[in-house]
């Protein structure tokens, strides 16, 4: 027997099904993510269908039943579209990648208030924040690991246990961890992280202001959280948002 859920959710993504529905992916404020279809979504007079797109924040009901693997949506208000973000293509890339992130890594019917509450927040600043679209989504992917379970180490050398690490060239690997500059000599498979990188991933780890930073550091700091997530989570194969603007 279905149960009427009225909750709040993201849209992660949205595929079309059979001629006229479509099925939408939904990070849930009380379950998580779930699947969903929309009866009908497909035709232009529905609005349901209009307003449940990535990666707009919704109150919907649902008509929810455990042993379903795709719930039946039938109702839904927009809470915000972020209208500022999708002004911006550069915004709206990342805002793509935060939710394909979530939509790729999340586990099905595994609710997380603050993973939730994170997505709202880190969509609400590519919406109206000044600060570069590349920095907000490496805050938002830094706090996505940590919760997710695969907490990337910066307090110490994985090896030595040294705390010692200021002003020196330091590296990452992916099995031990980081290492000082003494330790990444005796692994030749590390990722190599310079001071500003490792003083960039600190300011986004307690979330401090980052005034002035160079691009390629930036740059760094994506390319070495794919190659993280990658390398602990097998299926993960990278964000191909970021590859497709």
């Amino acid at each position: 027997m279905s149960e009427i859920i009225k909750t709040e959710a993201v849209v992660l993504r949205k595929l079309n099904y059979g001629d006229t529905s479509s099925i939408v992916s939904l990070y849930t404020l009380d379950f998580g993510k779930i699947s969903a279809i929309i009866k009908g979504g497909r035709n232009p007079k529905s609005k349901m269908g209009m307003i449940a797109d990535p990666p707009n924040h919704l109150e919907i009901i649902l008509y929810k039943k455990v042993t379903r693997e795709v719930q039946f949506l039938s109702a839904s208000e927009i809470i915000s579209h972020f209208p500022h973000l999708k002004e911006n293509l550069n915004s709206l890339k990342f805002a793509y990648a935060v939710v394909e992130l979530v939509q790729k890594l999340s586990p099905e019917d595994e609710p997380n208030k603050r993973i939730f509450n994170g997505i709202i927040r880190i969509l609400s600043l590519f919406n109206s924040s000044d600060e570069k679209p590349e920095i907000i989504f490496s805050r938002f992917t830094l706090f996505f690991i940590e919760e997710s379970g695969y907490g990337i180490n910066l307090d110490k050398c994985s090896v030595c246990g040294t705390t010692e690490l200021d002003k020196k060239i330091l590296g990452y690997n992916l099995e031990r961890g980081l290492l000082c500059e003494k330790c990444k000599r005796e692994y030749i498979d590390n990722f190599k992280i310079e001071m500003e990188l490792f003083n960039y991933l600190n300011c986004l780890k307690f979330n401090k202001q980052i005034k002035i930073i160079n691009e390629n550091t930036i740059k760094n700091a994506i390319d070495f959280f794919e190659l993280y997530l990658k390398y602990h989570i097998s299926d993960f194969k990278g964000i191909q948002s970021l590859k497709s603007y």
